[in-house]
């Protein structure tokens, strides 16, 4: 039985601790906040609740996985999980609107014609012809799979070109594809969402975020009951029930080593903890400056993500029940200096105080920049907010701004990170699991295979299989 060390409670983390108590290991996971979950959060008022981070969740199947793996009870057991329909409604800068149906490909086609134009569901459906092949490509190096000691070959983009026509060109960027491609800048900038839900700016990510519509078109979108805390709410209790320790409001500023190898961690104060392997789920400030770009930058890799974006959640309490026919996600595209927004209306009782209120969750991905107004930019988003919500302004009782500083003090960390991507010179994949310091590993959202629920999740299986199975280890099945 080894002594392992975690660093930080995210969800990634998490799924790691549990993996690694099942097998047998002693789990102590220190977090510097005072609760688990990391960008996973909650925010409550007046008997209004809000996340704070994620709001649906795709790929499923990663933490049915974790719960099959970890214990008798399955996922659905421990939460209510249920397909969001439409997935999405998205309102274009022109006042077009489009309900696309969840895990539909022939629905969105049939709805984009209808509303867009004869033609234009087609040409979507051919991009997803094109993206499923990079997906195909790239599934298993990406996400299933540690990264590869060599990943030279994943920084070719594997998006393919159209095999007809003057497009027959390479395609290097996401809006790229948008603009030669889709040819309706309202196609484009359904999927320019996609790509900056995650952080990624298009007119910089490489042709392979295609996988990301790819993936929520495909596998569908489900809402957590009781919002996504409920998840990590879940996953807590799934690791203390396999006798994972949890230290809270305890940061960890070192990573000790000995010998070349990482033989325990130091806290904040100068406790040390000796352990047999660390597991380091959040980017421990000495560790992320000193060590991981240096360990892995070589001539042409720096190998973690650097996006510069940061997300600003608004939290607002309407006074009046919503109406019948809402949705529960939609997607405002900007227009002028507006942000394209995205509204999440659950209908879900334990996020109101009754049936006469509603909690709404307006948030928007930014490029973050030093003395940024973000009162103003809030404002902004209010207003774009009210083309998803009727009546919005009337009904607001009060707001709750939360800006990525808020994030930062809260996490640790600002940044949004985005998923592993192939292409772009390998500048978008994230640190390896496997770090060049022996007895040391990296999970959540900042390592491979990168952000969102889901690859976190991925990643705390990649770590324990690691771990676990050592050099045997070949990804997950």
């Amino acid at each position: 039985m080894a002594r392992i060390v975690v660093i930080g409670a995210g969800l990634g983390a998490m799924a790691a601790a549990a993996r690694l108590a099942v097998a047998g290991h002693r789990v102590t996971v220190y977090e510097q906040g005072a609760t688990y979950g990391g960008a996973v959060g909650r925010f409550a008022r007046d008997g209004f609740a809000f996340d704070t981070g994620p709001g649906l969740l795709h790929l499923p199947a990663v933490y049915r996985d974790l719960f099959v793996k970890t214990g008798k009870e399955p996922l659905e057991e421990c939460v209510a999980l249920t397909q969001v329909d439409p997935a999405a409604r998205h309102v274009f800068a022109d006042g077009t609107r489009v309900d696309l149906p969840n895990a539909s490909r022939a629905g969105t086609v049939a709805a984009l014609d209808a509303a867009l134009g004869a033609g234009a569901g087609e040409r979507w459906g051919d991009f997803l012809t094109r993206a499923r092949e990079a997906w195909d490509r790239t599934r298993r190096p990406l996400l299933e799979e540690p990264q590869p000691a060599d990943p030279a070959p994943l920084a070719r983009e594997p998006y393919p070109a159209p095999k007809a026509g003057l497009l027959r060109r390479p395609t290097r960027t996401l809006a790229q594809v948008g603009a030669r491609e889709l040819r309706d800048p309202r196609l484009a900038a359904l999927l320019d969402a996609y790509a900056w839900a995650y952080g990624f700016d298009p007119a910089d990510a490489p042709a392979s975020a295609a996988v990301l519509p790819y993936m929520e078109q495909t596998f569908g979108s489900w809402y957590v009951a009781g919002g996504l805390r409920a998840l990590a709410d879940a996953v807590y209790e799934r690791c203390r029930k396999r006798r994972v320790e949890f230290v809270f409001d305890t940061p960890v500023v070192d990573v000790l080593e000995k010998d070349g190898r990482a033989v325990g961690v130091r806290l904040d104060g100068g406790g040390e903890v000796a352990a047999d392997h660390v597991v380091s789920g959040a980017p421990v400030p000495a560790l992320y400056r000193d060590q991981v770009v240096e360990w892995e930058r070589g001539e042409d890799w720096p190998r973690h993500q650097v996006l510069g974006t940061g997300r600003v959640t608004v939290c607002l309490a309407l006074r009046g029940a919503r109406e019948a026919d809402a949705v529960h996600r939609t997607v405002v595209h900007a227009e002028g200096d507006r942000p394209t927004v995205t509204v999440l209306r659950p209908d879900d009782p334990a996020l109101r105080p009754d049936a006469d209120h509603e909690s709404v969750t307006v948030t928007a991905t930014v490029r973050t920049t030093p003395g940024q107004e973000w009162e103003a930019f809030a404002d902004r988003m209010v207003e774009a907010a009210g083309q998803a919500v009727p009546g919005l302004r009337d009904r607001l009782l009060w707001r709750h701004v939360r800006t990525p500083e808020d994030v930062r003090r809260d996490t640790g960390a600002a940044e949004v990170p985005g998923p592993a991507l192939a292409g772009a010179g390998g500048r978008l994949l994230p640190a390896a699991n496997r770090s060049p310091l022996p007895g040391l590993h990296f999970a959540g959202g900042w390592s491979h295979p990168g952000g969102g629920l889901a690859h976190a999740g991925m990643s705390g299986a990649l770590v324990a299989g690691l771990i676990v199975e050592g050099a045997d280890f070949r990804g997950s099945q």
